[in-house]
């Protein structure tokens, strides 16, 4: 009785704690995984919750450091105090002594990518030597305020051959260039996205918006926030294999709710977080096909930062490049989240500004006063920009803008990716995390079916699928009868001093649970198979046991 008792109450705990966030509920598993006794002891917690990289991209990083000794050099050229005060690098005739920077320390750490780099700037790309010179040094030293605010003008170029390359699979874009925004990450991107759709009046309170499922777990709250207030219809990711299991592409009837021309907006992270995998050719296909003839004027938005784990990835901003707002971060495929490095990108031909042209008398007149201030035509500025303008409130507009070293590295990440013809780099990082999925899979003793469009930053397991497809219905009635979905969860922190998140805080499978194969070492992920496998097995058992 006294058993039975202590289960009721670890239920009732499990139903509160599965209300929040997956981002919240890990701290309370944490907690479990790695009491006090479990300090004491020296065991290991496997803290497979977070997607943080433990892998660096170094030679960028070795080359913004060498970067930062030409900019000092710059500086001192101009003034040099005993006190420590220098002054500020200066444009004539710095591209030359740039040139002899490198010639003259041909040994530094990374400086063979900054001479690659230079070169390939003024050659192929018709920089003008000084010009570019002067962005690296006064961007290295973070002199001046960031000009133009958008992004530098240099970096911004090579950010955008980089995300053609990365995100459009190297393919030309119908419509022309893109427009960037260098941001403090993904996180602020969809921030000011969210903000200046509001403020410009394209979505308002109460609209009706698509969102993606399973999604990221802010993507699913920030809708229902009182200040949006969406209408939110999900579109489900629920496809299955030719073997039965969910690969998580979304069926053709979930994306015809597209077509349904009262969703102003459709919100998608591809590759996905949680399950991981790229939207497959048919179904981007046929987005493509319903947004262009049932719904025009949909503004779609995407979180692209997995793209690059994916060989040949396609992101909607290629197919649907007047309508797509696309978000990327550095943060994962560099392993520089601390850094804070993203970008968004709209296409210079795009829905954004001709909504906007097409707005109400009154709503341009209203827009026309709140952006006055900053320029003597405001209905000629383009939504990015406006985006810019709102992010600092407007009246703080000539201080917008990311920081010019945040910047430079930016620029370095994307021309070491750019410089790299063999995809050295891109290879070594698809091999890290296609080698933990398989060793994971391997400690769970289970077969896994091959698919081209994971990107095995992260591993979606369905207990539900398991269930039912090895054992029936009777146990999945068994599970949903005796068991919270967070169950198990709970189990491999207190037993295994093993953090995982629930899949169903996602929006995914309720019975699910997501592992990061981004943050630990190879072995660990064999032990966390094994333990996962383990406590599924400990379910089955008590079934069995139930029915003798």
């Amino acid at each position: 009785m006294e058993v039975l008792e202590k289960l009721k109450t670890t239920r009732r705990k499990e139903q509160e704690l599965e209300q929040l966030s997956p981002f919240e509920l890990k701290n309370n598993l944490i907690d479990l995984a790695e009491p006090e006794k479990v300090k004491k002891m020296a065991a290991q917690m496997l803290n497979a919750g977070r997607g943080n990289p433990n892998w660096i991209a170094t030679t960028p990083r070795e080359a913004f450091f060498t970067l930062g000794k030409f900019g000092l050099e710059e500086c001192r050229l101009t003034m040099k105090d005993p006190s420590g005060m220098a002054g500020i690098p200066q444009k004539e005739g710095i591209g030359k002594r740039f040139e002899e920077f490198l010639r003259s320390n041909r040994d530094m750490p990374g400086i063979k990518l900054l001479k690659q780099m230079f070169t390939w700037g003024i050659k192929e790309k018709g920089f003008s030597p000084d010009e570019f010179a002067m962005e690296l040094a006064e961007g290295v030293i973070g002199d001046q305020y960031p000009t133009p605010d958008r992004m530098l003008k240099h970096t911004e170029s090579i950010v955008h051959d980089y995300l053609i390359q990365e995100m459009c699979a190297g393919q030309a874009v119908r419509g022309g260039k893109f427009d960037l925004f260098a941001v403090e990450g993904g996180t602020a991107a969809i921030c000011y996205i969210f903000d200046s759709l509001m403020q410009n009046g394209l979505l308002k309170k109460g609209d009706r918006i698509a969102l993606g499922v399973p999604a990221f777990t802010p993507y699913l709250e920030i809708p229902h926030l009182a200040r949006y207030d969406f209408d939110v219809v999900y579109i489900q990711g629920s496809a299955k294999t030719a073997g039965g299991k969910s690969n998580f592409q979304y069926p053709d009837e979930e994306l015809d709710k597209l077509g349904d021309k009262s969703i102003k907006a459709f919100f998608i992270t591809n590759p996905s977080n949680p399950t991981s995998v790229e939207i497959c050719d048919t179904c981007r296909k046929y987005i493509v096909k319903v947004v262009k003839n049932l719904n025009p004027n949909l503004m779609v938005l995407t979180d692209d930062v997995y793209g690059t784990f994916v060989n040949g990835f396609v992101s909607l901003m290629r197919d649907l490049p007047r309508n797509t707002i696309c978000v990327y971060s550095f943060s994962k495929y560099f392993g520089c989240t601390g850094w804070r490095l993203g970008v968004i990108a709209i296409n210079r031909d795009n829905i954004y500004d001709h909504m906007i042209s097409a707005l109400p008398e009154s709503e341009k007149q209203r827009l026309h006063k709140l952006y006055e201030s900053l320029t003597v035509h405001p209905e000629r500025m383009k939504f990015i920009d406006r985006m810019v303008a709102d992010s600092r409130q407007i009246a703080l507009n000539h201080t917008a803008g990311l920081s010019l070293p945040q910047q430079i590295q930016m620029m370095l990440f994307a021309a070491f990716a750019l410089l790299d013809k063999e995809n050295n780099y891109k290879e070594a990082c698809q091999k890290v995390l296609h080698n933990r999925f398989n060793i994971f899979w391997d400690g769970m003793q289970m077969p896994v079916e091959e698919d081209p469009e994971r990107a095995c930053y992260y591993c979606e397991i369905d207990i539900h699928e398991w269930a039912e497809t090895n054992y029936g219905e009777e146990f999945v009635k068994y599970l949903e009868k005796n068991f919270e979905p967070v169950d198990i969860v709970f189990r491999l922190a207190e037993k295994s001093h093993i953090v995982l998140l629930n899949g169903g805080g996602f929006a995914g499978p309720e019975w699910s649970v997501r592992v990061s194969l981004a943050n630990l070492n190879e072995d660990d992920y064999h032990v966390i198979g094994e333990q996962l496998s383990e406590t599924m097995q400990e379910y089955l058992h008590a079934w069995q046991k139930s029915i003798k």
